[in-house]
Parts: C-alpha cells; structure tokens; sequence
C-alpha cells in the first residue's frame, strides 16, 4: 500500500534515528555537525537551538522509538496514543520547501525532538490505521541491531541496509563454496 510522502519520510527517519545507533562502537549521532546532517538528510523542517541540550533530546528519543518496532498494534497505539498527548500534538495541513500539502502536527519553533517524536507518531497512525504496522521490521543479520521500515510492495525487505544484506550473501556465499570443497 502507498503511503503519503510525509508518512513514508517520517518512517524512514524513525528508522534511520535508531540505526544511529547499530554499531555500539561508532554512534552516528554523537555530535552536533552529525545531527546538523542527519536533520538535513531527512528534511526535518523548523527552527533550531543547534545546541547540545538539542542533540540530547533527539539522542534521547533513539531508544523509545527503537521500542516501538518490538509492540504489537494494541501496545503501539497505546504508545502512539500518549506520545501525542504528550506533545499536545495539533494537526494541521501546511506546504513548505517543495512539499506539497501535508501534515504537521506542532508550530515550526516547537523543539526539534518534540517535532520528530510526533511527526514518528502521526507516520504510526497511518500504518495501524492501514493495518500495516508489520511493515516495521528488525534487520534479518544475526549481528545487526538495526530496524527498517519494509515499503516494498511484496514487504521482501529483510535487512537495514545494503552492507547487511551484501554481508549475509557473502557469508552465505562461502558456506556454499566451503561445502563444495
């Protein structure tokens, strides 16, 4: 099922927001100029403190959305249901920057944290709303923690990203060559 460009960015940016932190080794988010690029790549729009107080409330939000792709529906609604409450989330239809209309759910000033979290949350609504919340998946490599958001159309998607997927062809690659010999 398509989904709005607005519901399908958010995902993919819930997503990318937990896989900052894939490799406990090297976190993707650790400083303000990976945040600066991060906000940028996912076109996150509004004001900004660019500020450590800023990369923490983002950096905090990793875990509880990383949470959300282990809920069943009724656990996510739940979720969802208080992550908007929480933010006093007030929908409203704008278009900006060559988007066109779409929904924003807080004021342009409102933290860059607050605006992610409900943009995360109303991106949910569409999926339960549309029965597809098992379109959120976790990466199908035994040493991967990453998540993704399967918006194939047959849902094949079974890894975060192409270093995953090309790391398991190869290792299953030479499973096959080994038995051979």
């Amino acid at each position: 099922m398509p989904f709005t460009h607005d519901t399908e960015s958010a995902l993919q940016a819930a997503a990318a927001l937990v896989n900052t932190t894939r490799d406990p080794a090297d976190d993707a988010l650790a400083t303000l100029a990976d945040l600066d690029e991060f906000v940028r790549d996912n076109e996150y729009s509004g004001t900004r403190a660019h500020d450590r107080a800023e990369l923490v409330a983002v950096q905090s939000l990793r875990s509880p959305v990383g949470h959300l792709w282990d809920l069943s529906t009724e656990e996510l609604v739940d979720t969802v249901n208080a992550m908007l409450v929480d933010t006093a989330a007030l929908p409203q239809l704008v278009r900006h920057d060559g988007w066109d209309w779409h929904l924003h759910a807080t004021p342009s000033d409102a933290p860059l944290a607050t605006r992610m979290k409900v943009e995360i949350a109303m991106a949910l609504v569409d999926l339960v709303r549309a029965g597809e919340t098992d379109r959120l998946k976790r990466c199908a490599a035994d040493d991967c923690s990453g998540v993704l958001v399967d918006l194939s159309r047959n849902r094949s998607r079974r890894f975060c990203s192409t270093t995953c997927s090309n790391r398991v062809a190869a290792a299953a690659y030479r499973s096959r060559c080994s038995q051979r010999a």
